[in-house]
Protein backbone atom coordinates (compact mmCIF):
# COMPACT_ATOMS: atom_id res chain seq x y z
CA UNK A 1 0.00 0.00 0.00
CA UNK A 2 3.00 2.17 0.76
CA UNK A 3 4.80 1.68 -2.57
CA UNK A 4 1.15 2.34 -3.95
CA UNK A 5 0.60 5.50 -2.30
CA UNK A 6 3.47 7.75 -4.57
CA UNK A 7 1.92 5.92 -7.59
CA UNK A 8 -1.32 7.62 -6.54
CA UNK A 9 0.08 10.91 -5.79
CA UNK A 10 2.14 11.54 -9.29
CA UNK A 11 0.45 14.19 -11.77
CA UNK A 12 2.10 11.90 -14.82
CA UNK A 13 0.44 8.86 -13.41
CA UNK A 14 -2.60 10.66 -13.76
CA UNK A 15 -1.93 12.30 -16.99
CA UNK A 16 -1.61 8.63 -18.51
CA UNK A 17 -5.02 7.77 -17.43
CA UNK A 18 -6.08 10.78 -18.59
CA UNK A 19 -5.34 10.53 -21.85
CA UNK A 20 -5.62 6.91 -22.30
CA UNK A 21 -9.09 7.41 -21.78
CA UNK A 22 -9.40 10.54 -24.29
CA UNK A 23 -7.54 8.01 -26.78
CA UNK A 24 -10.29 4.79 -26.56
CA UNK A 25 -13.27 6.51 -27.67
CA UNK A 26 -11.29 7.73 -30.45
CA UNK A 27 -10.07 4.66 -31.32
CA UNK A 28 -13.39 2.60 -31.14
CA UNK A 29 -15.48 5.40 -33.29
CA UNK A 30 -12.55 5.08 -36.54
CA UNK A 31 -11.65 1.39 -35.87
CA UNK A 32 -14.74 -0.65 -34.58
CA UNK A 33 -17.44 0.76 -36.04
CA UNK A 34 -16.78 0.43 -39.59
CA UNK A 35 -15.60 -2.82 -38.82
CA UNK A 36 -18.63 -3.77 -37.20
CA UNK A 37 -20.91 -2.48 -39.88
CA UNK A 38 -19.51 -3.72 -43.04
CA UNK A 39 -19.48 -7.29 -41.14
CA UNK A 40 -22.71 -6.74 -40.63
CA UNK A 41 -23.27 -5.91 -44.70
CA UNK A 42 -23.75 -2.10 -43.98
CA UNK A 43 -23.64 -0.11 -47.60
CA UNK A 44 -20.12 1.40 -47.99
CA UNK A 45 -21.93 4.97 -48.39
CA UNK A 46 -23.78 5.00 -44.95
CA UNK A 47 -20.74 3.28 -43.30
CA UNK A 48 -18.85 6.60 -44.82
CA UNK A 49 -21.93 9.06 -43.90
CA UNK A 50 -21.16 8.43 -40.05
CA UNK A 51 -17.37 9.61 -40.62
CA UNK A 52 -19.82 13.08 -40.72
CA UNK A 53 -20.64 12.19 -36.91
CA UNK A 54 -16.93 12.88 -35.97
CA UNK A 55 -17.14 16.48 -36.49
CA UNK A 56 -17.86 16.48 -33.02
CA UNK A 57 -14.16 16.76 -32.21
CA UNK A 58 -13.81 19.81 -34.25
CA UNK A 59 -16.86 21.53 -33.27
CA UNK A 60 -16.44 20.84 -29.44
CA UNK A 61 -15.28 24.74 -28.78
CA UNK A 62 -18.84 25.63 -29.32
CA UNK A 63 -20.00 23.90 -25.93
CA UNK A 64 -16.50 23.47 -24.23
CA UNK A 65 -17.46 26.68 -22.47
CA UNK A 66 -20.15 25.13 -20.04
CA UNK A 67 -17.15 23.36 -18.98
CA UNK A 68 -15.54 25.95 -17.43
CA UNK A 69 -18.48 27.72 -16.45
CA UNK A 70 -19.83 24.67 -14.52
CA UNK A 71 -16.65 23.20 -13.78
CA UNK A 72 -16.33 19.89 -12.09
CA UNK A 73 -13.83 18.33 -14.45
CA UNK A 74 -13.85 14.79 -13.34
CA UNK A 75 -18.00 14.77 -13.32
CA UNK A 76 -18.59 15.63 -16.63
CA UNK A 77 -15.50 12.72 -17.48
CA UNK A 78 -17.14 10.32 -15.32
CA UNK A 79 -20.71 11.38 -16.90
CA UNK A 80 -19.13 10.98 -20.25
CA UNK A 81 -17.26 7.94 -19.93
CA UNK A 82 -20.40 5.83 -18.25
CA UNK A 83 -22.84 7.25 -21.09
CA UNK A 84 -20.80 5.94 -23.44
CA UNK A 85 -20.37 2.96 -22.18
CA UNK A 86 -24.04 2.28 -21.87
CA UNK A 87 -24.04 3.02 -25.93
CA UNK A 88 -21.52 0.72 -25.98
CA UNK A 89 -24.21 -1.73 -24.09
CA UNK A 90 -26.67 -0.85 -26.69
CA UNK A 91 -24.70 -2.56 -29.02
CA UNK A 92 -24.10 -5.17 -27.52
CA UNK A 93 -27.59 -5.80 -27.47
CA UNK A 94 -28.59 -4.35 -30.85
CA UNK A 95 -28.41 -5.20 -34.26
CA UNK A 96 -29.56 -4.12 -37.39
CA UNK A 97 -28.39 -0.03 -38.71
CA UNK A 98 -30.83 2.51 -38.49
CA UNK A 99 -31.93 5.98 -37.06
CA UNK A 100 -31.25 4.50 -33.91
CA UNK A 101 -27.60 3.68 -34.50
CA UNK A 102 -27.19 7.10 -35.97
CA UNK A 103 -28.68 8.86 -32.69
CA UNK A 104 -26.22 6.29 -30.50
CA UNK A 105 -23.18 6.98 -32.39
CA UNK A 106 -23.78 11.18 -32.63
CA UNK A 107 -24.33 10.75 -28.68
CA UNK A 108 -21.18 8.86 -28.09
CA UNK A 109 -19.03 11.20 -30.17
CA UNK A 110 -20.47 14.20 -28.90
CA UNK A 111 -19.89 12.45 -25.40
CA UNK A 112 -16.36 11.79 -26.29
CA UNK A 113 -15.41 15.21 -27.53
CA UNK A 114 -17.06 17.21 -24.51
CA UNK A 115 -14.70 14.22 -22.34
CA UNK A 116 -11.99 15.77 -24.99
CA UNK A 117 -13.01 19.09 -23.33
CA UNK A 118 -12.77 17.77 -19.77
CA UNK A 119 -9.53 16.25 -19.68
CA UNK A 120 -7.49 18.88 -21.71
CA UNK A 121 -8.63 21.98 -19.31
CA UNK A 122 -8.20 19.62 -16.34
CA UNK A 123 -4.90 18.52 -17.11
CA UNK A 124 -3.98 22.37 -17.70
CA UNK A 125 -4.89 23.66 -14.48
CA UNK A 126 -3.51 20.72 -12.93
CA UNK A 127 0.14 20.94 -14.27
CA UNK A 128 2.91 23.39 -13.80
CA UNK A 129 4.74 25.05 -16.49
CA UNK A 130 7.81 23.19 -15.54
CA UNK A 131 6.08 20.16 -16.12
CA UNK A 132 4.32 20.00 -19.43
CA UNK A 133 6.80 19.13 -21.76
CA UNK A 134 6.73 15.67 -20.35
CA UNK A 135 3.64 15.36 -19.16
CA UNK A 136 2.38 16.18 -23.41
CA UNK A 137 5.32 13.53 -24.32
CA UNK A 138 3.07 11.28 -22.17
CA UNK A 139 0.47 12.54 -23.04
CA UNK A 140 1.05 11.27 -27.21
CA UNK A 141 1.88 8.01 -25.68
CA UNK A 142 -0.92 6.75 -23.23
CA UNK A 143 -3.53 8.48 -26.30
CA UNK A 144 -2.01 6.27 -28.77
CA UNK A 145 -2.06 3.84 -26.26
CA UNK A 146 -5.47 4.19 -26.05
CA UNK A 147 -6.07 4.10 -29.45
CA UNK A 148 -4.61 0.95 -29.80
CA UNK A 149 -6.57 -0.62 -26.95
CA UNK A 150 -9.64 -0.42 -29.59
CA UNK A 151 -7.77 -1.99 -32.30
CA UNK A 152 -7.27 -5.59 -29.06
CA UNK A 153 -11.49 -5.00 -29.07
CA UNK A 154 -11.45 -5.63 -32.55
CA UNK A 155 -9.13 -8.88 -32.31
CA UNK A 156 -11.02 -10.18 -28.93
CA UNK A 157 -14.48 -10.08 -31.40
CA UNK A 158 -12.94 -13.22 -33.34
CA UNK A 159 -12.76 -15.02 -30.30
CA UNK A 160 -15.79 -13.53 -27.94
CA UNK A 161 -18.03 -12.17 -30.64
CA UNK A 162 -18.99 -8.23 -31.14
CA UNK A 163 -21.25 -8.77 -28.17
CA UNK A 164 -18.68 -9.96 -25.94
CA UNK A 165 -16.43 -7.30 -27.58
CA UNK A 166 -18.87 -4.38 -27.03
CA UNK A 167 -19.25 -5.72 -23.30
CA UNK A 168 -15.49 -5.28 -23.15
CA UNK A 169 -15.34 -2.38 -24.44
CA UNK A 170 -18.40 -0.80 -22.24
CA UNK A 171 -15.94 -1.81 -18.55
CA UNK A 172 -13.41 -0.23 -20.07
CA UNK A 173 -15.36 3.25 -20.62
CA UNK A 174 -16.34 2.57 -17.13
CA UNK A 175 -13.34 1.95 -15.66
CA UNK A 176 -12.18 5.28 -17.50
CA UNK A 177 -15.01 6.64 -15.68
CA UNK A 178 -14.27 6.00 -12.24
CA UNK A 179 -10.53 6.10 -12.77
CA UNK A 180 -11.36 9.30 -13.89
CA UNK A 181 -13.39 10.34 -10.95
CA UNK A 182 -10.71 9.33 -8.41
CA UNK A 183 -7.90 11.64 -9.69
CA UNK A 184 -7.00 14.62 -7.62
CA UNK A 185 -9.55 17.17 -7.00
CA UNK A 186 -9.56 20.43 -9.07
CA UNK A 187 -7.91 23.37 -8.42
CA UNK A 188 -10.34 26.15 -6.88
CA UNK A 189 -10.69 28.88 -9.01
CA UNK A 190 -12.38 32.46 -8.77
CA UNK A 191 -14.69 33.63 -11.15
CA UNK A 192 -16.21 37.10 -12.21
CA UNK A 193 -19.89 36.93 -12.25
CA UNK A 194 -21.26 36.26 -15.75
CA UNK A 195 -23.43 38.07 -18.15
CA UNK A 196 -26.70 36.32 -19.05
CA UNK A 197 -26.20 34.93 -22.59
CA UNK A 198 -29.03 37.29 -23.85
CA UNK A 199 -27.01 39.90 -22.41
CA UNK A 200 -23.86 38.70 -23.99
CA UNK A 201 -25.48 38.30 -27.76
CA UNK A 202 -26.83 41.82 -27.15
CA UNK A 203 -23.26 43.55 -26.13
CA UNK A 204 -21.80 41.50 -28.89
CA UNK A 205 -24.00 42.20 -31.98
CA UNK A 206 -23.44 46.51 -30.50
CA UNK A 207 -19.85 46.10 -30.70
CA UNK A 208 -18.33 45.07 -34.40
CA UNK A 209 -15.28 44.42 -33.32
CA UNK A 210 -16.65 41.40 -31.04
CA UNK A 211 -18.97 40.87 -33.83
CA UNK A 212 -16.85 40.49 -36.47
CA UNK A 213 -14.65 37.95 -34.27
CA UNK A 214 -17.61 35.50 -33.50
CA UNK A 215 -18.83 35.60 -37.22
CA UNK A 216 -15.45 34.69 -38.12
CA UNK A 217 -15.04 31.80 -35.64
CA UNK A 218 -18.84 30.57 -36.82
CA UNK A 219 -17.58 30.86 -40.61
CA UNK A 220 -14.88 28.75 -39.62
CA UNK A 221 -16.83 26.35 -38.01
CA UNK A 222 -19.14 26.52 -41.32
CA UNK A 223 -15.79 25.58 -43.48
CA UNK A 224 -15.14 22.53 -41.24
CA UNK A 225 -17.96 20.99 -41.65
CA UNK A 226 -18.79 22.01 -45.17
CA UNK A 227 -15.42 20.01 -45.53
CA UNK A 228 -16.82 17.04 -44.56
CA UNK A 229 -20.66 17.70 -45.96
CA UNK A 230 -19.70 19.31 -48.85
CA UNK A 231 -22.48 21.50 -48.97
CA UNK A 232 -21.19 24.15 -51.21
CA UNK A 233 -21.09 21.24 -53.95
CA UNK A 234 -24.73 20.60 -54.05
CA UNK A 235 -26.28 24.17 -52.81
CA UNK A 236 -25.84 26.87 -55.81
CA UNK A 237 -23.41 29.63 -54.54
CA UNK A 238 -23.23 28.42 -51.29
CA UNK A 239 -20.18 30.51 -49.96
CA UNK A 240 -20.82 33.24 -51.50
CA UNK A 241 -23.99 33.70 -49.85
CA UNK A 242 -22.95 32.73 -46.68
CA UNK A 243 -20.16 35.29 -47.14
CA UNK A 244 -23.26 37.99 -48.08
CA UNK A 245 -25.40 37.01 -45.24
CA UNK A 246 -21.86 37.64 -42.90
CA UNK A 247 -21.76 40.77 -44.29
CA UNK A 248 -25.31 41.98 -44.16
CA UNK A 249 -25.05 41.09 -40.33
CA UNK A 250 -22.02 43.16 -39.77
CA UNK A 251 -24.00 45.96 -41.90
CA UNK A 252 -27.15 45.83 -39.16
CA UNK A 253 -23.98 45.61 -35.86
CA UNK A 254 -22.57 48.79 -37.68
CA UNK A 255 -26.31 50.53 -37.73
CA UNK A 256 -27.14 49.62 -34.62
CA UNK A 257 -24.09 50.72 -33.05
CA UNK A 258 -24.45 54.44 -34.43
CA UNK A 259 -27.98 54.31 -33.51
CA UNK A 260 -27.42 53.14 -29.96
CA UNK A 261 -23.81 54.79 -29.16
CA UNK A 262 -25.12 57.95 -27.26
CA UNK A 263 -27.53 55.74 -25.06
CA UNK A 264 -24.60 52.71 -24.52
CA UNK A 265 -23.69 51.80 -20.78
CA UNK A 266 -20.81 52.63 -20.07
CA UNK A 267 -19.71 49.10 -18.70
CA UNK A 268 -21.00 47.64 -21.97
CA UNK A 269 -17.66 47.52 -23.12
CA UNK A 270 -14.53 45.53 -24.40
CA UNK A 271 -13.86 44.09 -20.54
CA UNK A 272 -17.51 43.25 -19.85
CA UNK A 273 -17.92 41.10 -22.77
CA UNK A 274 -15.30 39.32 -21.56
CA UNK A 275 -17.79 37.88 -18.91
CA UNK A 276 -19.95 35.96 -21.85
CA UNK A 277 -20.56 32.42 -20.82
CA UNK A 278 -20.30 31.26 -24.32
CA UNK A 279 -17.74 33.78 -26.08
CA UNK A 280 -15.97 35.62 -23.59
CA UNK A 281 -12.99 33.16 -23.90
CA UNK A 282 -12.77 34.04 -27.34
CA UNK A 283 -13.18 37.53 -27.10
CA UNK A 284 -10.66 37.80 -23.99
CA UNK A 285 -8.24 35.86 -25.89
CA UNK A 286 -8.40 38.45 -28.63
CA UNK A 287 -7.80 40.90 -26.42
CA UNK A 288 -4.06 39.92 -25.25
CA UNK A 289 -1.14 41.20 -27.18
CA UNK A 290 0.59 39.65 -29.89
CA UNK A 291 -2.35 37.14 -30.34
CA UNK A 292 -3.13 37.89 -33.88
CA UNK A 293 0.74 36.81 -35.03
CA UNK A 294 0.38 33.82 -32.42
CA UNK A 295 -2.52 32.52 -33.99
CA UNK A 296 -0.82 32.43 -37.62
CA UNK A 297 2.13 30.55 -35.80
CA UNK A 298 -0.28 28.24 -34.67
CA UNK A 299 -1.91 27.56 -38.36
CA UNK A 300 1.68 27.19 -39.92
CA UNK A 301 4.11 25.73 -36.96
CA UNK A 302 3.31 22.25 -38.00
CA UNK A 303 2.26 23.09 -41.81
CA UNK A 304 5.77 20.94 -43.10
CA UNK A 305 4.84 18.23 -40.74
CA UNK A 306 0.83 18.21 -41.94
CA UNK A 307 1.30 18.68 -45.81
CA UNK A 308 3.38 15.36 -46.31
CA UNK A 309 1.60 13.86 -44.01
CA UNK A 310 -1.73 12.54 -46.14
CA UNK A 311 0.87 11.80 -48.77
CA UNK A 312 3.35 9.00 -47.36
CA UNK A 313 1.50 6.60 -47.45
CA UNK A 314 0.55 6.84 -51.01
CA UNK A 315 4.63 7.45 -51.85
CA UNK A 316 5.18 3.85 -49.85
CA UNK A 317 2.31 2.24 -52.66
CA UNK A 318 4.01 3.74 -56.01
CA UNK A 319 7.38 2.66 -54.85
CA UNK A 320 5.91 -0.73 -54.74
CA UNK A 321 6.40 -2.16 -50.99
CA UNK A 322 3.69 -4.17 -50.02
CA UNK A 323 0.73 -3.70 -47.23
CA UNK A 324 2.51 -5.70 -44.67
CA UNK A 325 5.87 -3.26 -45.31
CA UNK A 326 3.74 -0.41 -44.63
CA UNK A 327 1.97 -1.44 -42.01
CA UNK A 328 4.46 -3.09 -40.37
CA UNK A 329 7.03 -0.57 -40.41
CA UNK A 330 5.27 3.17 -41.31
CA UNK A 331 2.23 1.90 -39.09
CA UNK A 332 3.32 0.13 -36.26
CA UNK A 333 6.71 0.85 -35.60
CA UNK A 334 6.72 4.56 -36.80
CA UNK A 335 3.82 4.94 -33.99
CA UNK A 336 6.10 3.15 -31.25
CA UNK A 337 9.11 5.82 -32.39
CA UNK A 338 6.26 8.74 -32.43
CA UNK A 339 5.21 7.81 -28.63
CA UNK A 340 9.06 7.83 -27.89
CA UNK A 341 9.71 11.17 -29.59
CA UNK A 342 6.82 12.31 -27.56
CA UNK A 343 8.52 11.47 -24.41
CA UNK A 344 12.28 12.35 -25.30
CA UNK A 345 10.41 15.36 -26.45
CA UNK A 346 8.85 16.80 -23.51
CA UNK A 347 12.20 15.30 -21.28
CA UNK A 348 13.60 17.73 -23.56
CA UNK A 349 11.15 20.72 -23.44
CA UNK A 350 11.31 21.00 -19.39
CA UNK A 351 14.54 21.06 -19.47
CA UNK A 352 15.45 23.78 -21.91
CA UNK A 353 11.61 25.59 -21.98
CA UNK A 354 9.47 25.49 -24.59
CA UNK A 355 11.00 28.88 -26.67
CA UNK A 356 13.90 26.76 -27.43
CA UNK A 357 12.59 23.85 -27.47
CA UNK A 358 9.66 25.09 -30.38
CA UNK A 359 12.34 26.12 -32.76
CA UNK A 360 14.82 23.48 -32.47
CA UNK A 361 12.35 20.50 -32.48
CA UNK A 362 10.68 21.82 -35.27
CA UNK A 363 13.58 22.74 -36.72
CA UNK A 364 14.77 18.42 -36.31
CA UNK A 365 10.87 17.99 -37.29
CA UNK A 366 11.59 19.86 -40.61
CA UNK A 367 14.49 18.35 -41.81
CA UNK A 368 12.89 15.08 -41.53
CA UNK A 369 10.99 15.38 -44.64
CA UNK A 370 13.96 16.24 -46.35
CA UNK A 371 14.63 12.04 -46.06
CA UNK A 372 11.48 11.24 -47.91
CA UNK A 373 12.47 13.85 -50.36
CA UNK A 374 15.87 11.97 -51.10
CA UNK A 375 13.90 8.57 -51.05
CA UNK A 376 11.50 9.93 -53.41
CA UNK A 377 14.71 11.61 -55.94
CA UNK A 378 16.07 8.02 -55.59
CA UNK A 379 13.28 5.31 -55.61
CA UNK A 380 11.56 4.67 -59.07
CA UNK A 381 7.67 4.81 -59.42
CA UNK A 382 6.29 1.09 -59.85
CA UNK A 383 3.46 0.55 -62.23
CA UNK A 384 0.29 0.04 -60.02
CA UNK A 385 -0.32 -4.09 -59.61
CA UNK A 386 3.36 -4.70 -60.76
CA UNK A 387 5.08 -6.93 -58.11
CA UNK A 388 8.86 -5.93 -58.20
CA UNK A 389 11.70 -6.51 -55.90
CA UNK A 390 12.65 -3.66 -54.21
CA UNK A 391 16.30 -3.20 -53.90
CA UNK A 392 17.72 -3.63 -49.93
CA UNK A 393 19.21 -0.49 -50.31
CA UNK A 394 16.30 1.51 -51.04
CA UNK A 395 14.41 -0.45 -48.25
CA UNK A 396 17.03 0.76 -45.95
CA UNK A 397 16.13 4.29 -47.61
CA UNK A 398 12.62 4.26 -46.84
CA UNK A 399 12.43 2.64 -43.40
CA UNK A 400 15.19 5.06 -42.52
CA UNK A 401 13.09 8.44 -43.67
CA UNK A 402 9.95 6.66 -41.88
CA UNK A 403 11.80 6.12 -38.63
CA UNK A 404 13.08 9.62 -38.79
CA UNK A 405 10.19 11.39 -39.63
CA UNK A 406 7.67 9.51 -37.17
CA UNK A 407 10.50 10.03 -33.91
CA UNK A 408 10.58 14.01 -34.72
CA UNK A 409 7.49 14.10 -35.72
CA UNK A 410 6.82 13.31 -31.98
CA UNK A 411 9.84 15.74 -30.71
CA UNK A 412 8.04 18.63 -32.89
CA UNK A 413 4.39 17.61 -31.22
CA UNK A 414 5.41 17.60 -27.78
CA UNK A 415 6.94 21.00 -28.03
CA UNK A 416 3.96 22.83 -29.52
CA UNK A 417 1.41 20.87 -27.13
CA UNK A 418 3.41 22.20 -24.53
CA UNK A 419 2.85 25.68 -26.07
CA UNK A 420 -0.54 25.28 -26.41
CA UNK A 421 -0.99 24.69 -22.66
CA UNK A 422 1.01 27.01 -21.31
CA UNK A 423 -0.40 30.31 -23.27
CA UNK A 424 -4.02 29.47 -22.20
CA UNK A 425 -5.72 31.32 -19.17
CA UNK A 426 -6.40 28.83 -16.05
CA UNK A 427 -10.17 30.15 -15.91
CA UNK A 428 -11.33 29.29 -19.19
CA UNK A 429 -9.30 26.63 -19.82
CA UNK A 430 -11.00 24.12 -22.07
CA UNK A 431 -12.68 26.72 -23.69
CA UNK A 432 -9.34 28.41 -24.93
CA UNK A 433 -7.83 24.72 -25.31
CA UNK A 434 -10.65 23.69 -27.67
CA UNK A 435 -10.72 26.98 -29.45
CA UNK A 436 -6.30 26.99 -30.25
CA UNK A 437 -6.33 22.86 -31.50
CA UNK A 438 -9.24 23.73 -33.89
CA UNK A 439 -7.60 26.48 -35.12
CA UNK A 440 -4.65 24.15 -36.29
CA UNK A 441 -7.46 21.12 -37.13
CA UNK A 442 -8.30 24.22 -39.59
CA UNK A 443 -4.56 24.26 -41.09
CA UNK A 444 -3.96 20.43 -40.89
CA UNK A 445 -7.32 19.82 -42.75
CA UNK A 446 -6.30 22.32 -45.65
CA UNK A 447 -2.57 20.72 -46.16
CA UNK A 448 -3.84 17.35 -46.04
CA UNK A 449 -6.53 18.70 -48.87
CA UNK A 450 -3.50 21.16 -50.53
CA UNK A 451 -0.92 17.81 -50.53
CA UNK A 452 -2.71 15.75 -53.35
CA UNK A 453 -2.80 18.61 -55.53
CA UNK A 454 1.04 19.19 -54.74
CA UNK A 455 2.03 15.43 -54.80
CA UNK A 456 0.03 14.99 -58.07
CA UNK A 457 1.38 18.08 -59.91
CA UNK A 458 5.10 18.44 -59.11
CA UNK A 459 5.96 14.81 -57.77
CA UNK A 460 6.52 12.75 -54.85
CA UNK A 461 10.22 14.39 -54.22
CA UNK A 462 9.58 18.11 -55.09
CA UNK A 463 6.76 18.16 -53.65
CA UNK A 464 8.51 16.84 -50.28
CA UNK A 465 11.13 19.26 -50.47
CA UNK A 466 8.54 21.85 -50.74
CA UNK A 467 6.99 20.75 -47.59
CA UNK A 468 10.67 21.07 -46.07
CA UNK A 469 10.45 24.75 -46.73
CA UNK A 470 7.15 25.44 -45.69
CA UNK A 471 8.39 24.98 -41.76
CA UNK A 472 10.22 28.42 -42.01
CA UNK A 473 7.45 30.88 -42.64
CA UNK A 474 6.68 29.96 -39.03
CA UNK A 475 10.30 31.10 -37.47
CA UNK A 476 9.85 34.92 -38.73
CA UNK A 477 6.87 34.70 -35.72
CA UNK A 478 9.31 33.66 -33.21
CA UNK A 479 9.97 37.34 -31.70
CA UNK A 480 6.12 37.13 -31.05
CA UNK A 481 5.38 33.52 -29.92
CA UNK A 482 8.05 34.00 -27.17
CA UNK A 483 6.49 37.52 -25.67
CA UNK A 484 3.41 35.65 -25.67
CA UNK A 485 5.09 32.83 -23.65
CA UNK A 486 6.13 35.82 -21.38
CA UNK A 487 3.29 37.38 -20.78
CA UNK A 488 1.72 34.03 -19.98
CA UNK A 489 4.35 33.78 -17.59
CA UNK A 490 3.88 36.62 -15.79
CA UNK A 491 0.23 36.14 -15.56
CA UNK A 492 0.52 32.57 -14.97
CA UNK A 493 -1.59 32.09 -11.70
CA UNK A 494 -4.86 33.12 -13.86
CA UNK A 495 -8.02 32.25 -12.24
CA UNK A 496 -6.23 30.76 -9.19
CA UNK A 497 -7.64 31.84 -5.26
Amino acid sequence: MQSAQPLLKSKMFWVGILYFAQGFPLGAFYEIFPVYFRQHGVDLRDIGALSLLGLSWTLKFLWAPAIDFFRHHRRWMFFADLCMGAVMLFFAAHSGFGPATWVAIGIFTFLSATNDSAIDGYTIEFLEKRELGLANGLRIGFYRVGMLASGVILILSDYISWHGAYLTAALILVASGLSCLSAPKEKIVSRTKTLSLAQEFKDIFLHPFAFAAVLGLLLGALWLVNRETRWSAVVPYFWPLALAAAGGLMAFSLGARAIAAPALRREAGADLLTRGPMFGALLEMLQRPHIVPVLIFILIFKLADSSMGFMIKPFWVDAGFSNTEIGLVSVNIGLVLSIAGGVAGGWFTDRVGIFKSLWLLGLLQAVSNLGYAYAAYVLPTVPHGAAIAIPLAHKALVYSASALESFTGGLGTAAFLAFLMAIVDKKHSATEYALLSSVFAMSRSFAGWAGGYGAQSMGYAPYFLLTFLLAFPAYALLPWVKKMLAYAESNRHWGET
